[in-house]
This record gives structure tokens, sequence and C-alpha cells, in this order.
């Protein structure tokens, strides 16, 4: 069989026990909903085959169907030989309500469309072939259920675009020792070179790590254990610190009883002082990048992990020291690269789509979003959380103040390391980070409305210009950061039909001298910490990318690197 995406899925919890599940998988759709009145869990053949882990709107899934799809069916048989191991089954993500049969038994539910999550099917597995069934239920256009930019009309439209549906990440199968390591969290001491790690383990045993750096050990520690938790420090021997461009990292080797995990961790630190953000206590002004995590030919997945570094690199090519991964939780495996080439990450959530003017919002994101921090807690290249974006009206009514404020207060508690923007761009309650959006595309005023920041300290933004929404928030000082601008439009097929914002230019000089004066106008303010840049590549209709869809430079990228990489007024 042939098997996509082989890698691995979380190389930063890494059991050499398991078998990739991605492939062929029989498929069904069922419009009616009403497949488990009719147990489809218990059919014996679907009408149709599905290349795991695409989603059956993307034309790697072999389906390409790209209508609204509420309920779907996944089938497979798995061979498998029961020892002494625990056998959990993993769904990178699914989305969005998933619901797993094994051997037409239920086995568990999961509801969320971009965490992972797992079930113990030791018990309901024979010693041979199994059956396997999952059923992932849709709904796009409630208000019930986060989907990002996921297009709630038939067709994609301005920075709305195909669906994903059901299974996009990889499914593996995982065998488990009795007495085992559940999950890790690390804070990394940069200043003292010190690692300390809180461990949840299951079982009585002894709980070790091992640190190396290249391949040399430079620390190890263990604890005997006698209950849930398992705690440990480690001095390490010699310190590299985890910088942009340079993804420093140590490999961590973790040991409980007979389980054995692979791991990995930067040293670094990330603080605000002011205005300004620091690593490693040192001013770094973010140079990012809006990237929302699509591809042509997998929609939400890519199509190899070669596609993911690609990513990473056009955006160094291009200056950029980072992104904000926009309206979408991005996979562990991309995260990975993050961490490995020195890349800085805002971890975000997909919130568009949920109707956030009810408290009833609350606990849908929170479930959501806690197993998102719970994920993604350990990577270095993550250096801030946001859990909502541009929190619009929704049929004339505000947003709830207490969703965004208690989401807020909830970040905080579980991870005291990295800033949190309670709702980028509008309408800020409490945070961290006063972010806001502009797209301006004229330059002159733009940088009339930042020099407002400077010498009156107002943040004179889009959302404060227009008198409707007077009062919603203001500034109160304190760091500063455009976390969306630009937004330039430039179709390079010229027909027409692409959507970009503002008018765009007539050639490419006019192009690039309207991109160096708005992000000049922003490098040269003494109170802003960071840009992000609307955006890295080209999303099916939206043309304002500096590079295509298909990730092919629209310009000489030497030109961007120049003007980004040019030292902010901050900085100095």
């Amino acid at each position: 069989m042939n098997i996509p995406r082989q890698e691995y899925p979380n190389p930063q919890f890494q059991r050499s026990d398991w078998t990739n599940l991605n492939g062929t998988w029989e498929f069904e759709i069922d419009r009616s909903a009403s497949g488990a009145d009719r147990k489809l869990y218990m059919a014996k053949k679907f009408s149709r085959q599905i290349t795991v882990p695409f989603c059956p709107e993307s034309k790697l899934s072999g389906i390409g169907i790209t209508d609204f799809l509420n309920s779907v069916w996944y089938r497979r048989s798995v061979n498998i030989v029961k020892g002494s191991k625990r056998i959990i089954l993993h769904i990178g993500a699914c989305d969005y309500l998933t619901t797993c049969y094994i051997n037409s038994k239920k086995a568990g539910t999961h509801k969320g469309g971009y965490t992972p999550f797992s079930f113990d099917i030791t018990d309901f597995v024979n010693n041979g072939e199994n059956i396997i069934v999952l059923h992932a239920s849709d709904n796009d256009r409630g208000g019930l259920q986060p989907r990002g930019k996921q297009s709630e009309k038939y067709h994609s439209s301005g920075c709305f675009y195909t669906r994903t549906t059901g299974i996009w990440q990889t499914v593996w199968l995982e065998f488990v020792p009795e007495t085992h390591i559940e999950k890790v969290k690390y804070y990394p001491d940069a200043a003292n070179g010190i690692l300390h790690i809180k461990a949840i383990v299951t079982g009585n045993g002894r709980f070790a790590a091992s640190v190396c750096y290249k391949g040399k050990e430079v620390g190890s520690a263990a604890v005997d254990n006698n209950g849930e938790n398992a705690d440990l420090s480690i001095q390490l021997k010699e310190k590299h610190l985890w910088e942009v461009g340079k993804g420093r990292l140590y490999d961590l080797t973790l040991t409980y009883g007979e389980d054995t995990v692979q791991s990995y961790f930067g040293l670094r630190s990330v603080a605000l002082d002011g205005y300004r953000f620091l690593l490693n206590g040192k001013c770094v002004f973010l140079r990012t990048v809006l990237d929302q995590g699509y591809y042509p030919d997998g929609i939400y997945t890519a199509p190899s992990e070669q596609d993911l570094i690609k990513d990473i690199q056009i955006a160094f090519d291009a200056g950029f020291n980072g992104a904000r991964l926009h309206q979408k939780v991005f996979e562990p495996r991309f995260l990975y690269h993050c961490d490995k080439m020195g890349y800085l990450v805002w971890g975000e959530y997909a919130n568009w789509g949920l109707d956030h003017t009810e408290l009833h919002a609350l606990p849908t994101i929170l479930r959501e979003w806690m197993e998102v921090i719970e994920r993604d807690f350990n990577h270095p290249s993550i250096i801030g959380w946001c859990p909502f974006n541009e929190t619009w009206n929704i049929n004339g009514k505000k947003q709830n103040d207490e969703v965004i404020e208690m989401t807020y207060r909830y970040t905080k508690a579980v991870d005291t390391t990295r800033p949190c923007i309670d709702a980028s761009g509008n309408f800020h309650v409490i945070t961290d980070i006063y972010d806001f959006h502009d797209y301006c595309q004229r330059t002159d005023l733009f940088e009339g409305y930042l020099k407002k920041l400077e010498e009156e300290d107002i943040v004179y933004c889009q959302v404060a210009r227009k008198s409707m929404y007077k009062g919603r928030q203001s500034y109160q000082g304190g760091a500063v950061f455009i976390s969306e601008y630009g937004g330039i439009k430039w179709d390079v097929e010229k027909d027409g039909s692409g959507w970009g914002y503002g008018d765009a230019p007539k050639n490419e000089e006019e192009f690039i001298s309207r991109y160096r004066g708005l992000t000049e106008a922003i490098l040269r303010n003494r109170k802003i910490m960071g840009l992000c840049y609307t955006q890295l590549y080209d999303v099916e209709q939206e043309k304002n990318g500096l590079y295509t869809y298909e990730r092919v430079p629209k310009f000489d990228m030497t030109i961007f690197k120049a003007i980004n990489s040019q030292k902010a007024a901050i900085e100095s």
C-alpha cells in the first residue's frame, strides 16, 4: 500500500512501536446523516475509497467533492497481534464530531476539528483482523462550531476557502506499556541553563530523563514515583540558546518502567518589556507574515513533509523571521520544523464560525483550546497565544466580553511563560499585547496614523477610525503589534477574478513601492514591536500573497528581504 505522510506525526513525543494507518480506507458520504440509525458501523463494505489523511474535498483524497459534507464515514481492516501492551488509536485531527467504532462497538467520541485525540481500544480488539469505523459530523453553518476560514457558502469567496470535513491528519496505532508516560511539560530556564520537567505518568516506577546536544550527553536526572505526577530538574552542562534562524534543539530521552519516549526541547525565554518583545532577554522585532496553511491539492493537509519545510523557507527567503499561523491549528510536524529552523510563530485558534456573542461559546472554545495549549506547550517556536481573531458583530450582536476575558484568563492560568492576545485586531477586552489590523493602502496616510502612537499614545487604526466602533476598545499603553497590514492584491494571471485589499497596483514597481512605504513606516516607529504582512502566498481566489498558491515567487524576493531586514527603530 502506498502510504502518504509516512513520518511520525508528533516528533516531540515519539515511541518506536507504532503503525501508520494512512492510505486507502473505505468511505461513505451520509447525506441524510442517518448512518448511525442505519448502523453503518456494522456495514460489510462502503461504496467508495478515500486516501487518508486528505479530506474528501481535496484532490489528493481521490474524492474531490467540495459541496457541504455534513456526515461522512471511514472504514478499514487492520491486523493486530495482541500482547502485553495497551493499544491506542490516534487521530491527528478530524473535523468536527468524531465517533469511533471498533468491531461494531462504540469506543469513544471527540468534539473538535483541530486537535489530536486517542482511544484506548485494547478491550475492543481481537487477535487478528479488526474493523475500524470512524464517523465524522460537520456543520459549518450552525454557529456552534469553529471553522476558521472554511466557507459557509457553497462557493469560496473573498478570504473564505474550500471546506475540510473529516480526517485531515495522520491516523496511527501505538502500542504502550501498562506503566507509561502520559504527558510532559517542559519549563526551560534559559538564564540558568536548567530544564524543569513536569510529567503525568501511569503506574509506579522510576521516571528518568537524559539530555543530549548533537549526540553528547549534557545532563540527566531521575526520580522514583508512586502516583500520577513526576517532576524533576536537569542542570545542563552546556548552554545553547534557541534563537531566530538558529533552532538549537536538545534531544531528550524519557523513560518510565518499560516505556521510552523520544523528545526534544529548546532553551529560550520570551518576555515583554514596555514596548519591546524580548527573546532570551534581547529585543527582537517580529518580522512575521500571515500563513493560513492551505495547499492547492491537499486543502488543510500538506502533500508531503517537504511542503511544510518549504513554507518556512520561503518566508525566510522574503526576510520574515516568523508567522501568524492564522485561523487554523497547524499540525505538530510543521511546528517541529519551526523549532528546528528557529522560526517564530503565534499559536492561534480557528474561532471564526463560532458565535462569540453568547456564553454557550465558552465551553466549546475552552475544550479545544485547552487541547491546543496542551499539545503545543513545549514548542520553543511558539512565542505567544491568540484564541480569537476579529470578533465582529454577529447578526447585529456584539461579542460577549466574558467569553473573551475568560478564555484569556484560562490561557494565562495554564501557561505563565508566554504572552496572550485575547482577540487579534478587535475587540480587545484584556490583552498582554495591543495588536491591530490596518489595510490602509496609502503609504502617506498609513504613516500618519502610526505617528499618533509615537506622538500621542493613540492607536488610530482601521477600527478606531470607524465611528460605529467607538468605545469598543482603547489603547492603555504597553506593547503594540501590527498583526495584519498590506494585503496588496497582485494577480499574476491578470484576469481580474482575484480578491485582495484596496486597489491593485498598476505594475510591479508600484507594488514594491507600496510595500516598501507601508513596511518602512512600521519599522521607523519607536513604539511598535512587530509586524505581520498579509500574506505569504495566495489562497484560492485571495490574490495578495508574495508567492502564488503553488508557492512560486511573484517578484524578486531579494528586494523584500532587503526591506524586511532593515533595523527597526525599537531595536536601537
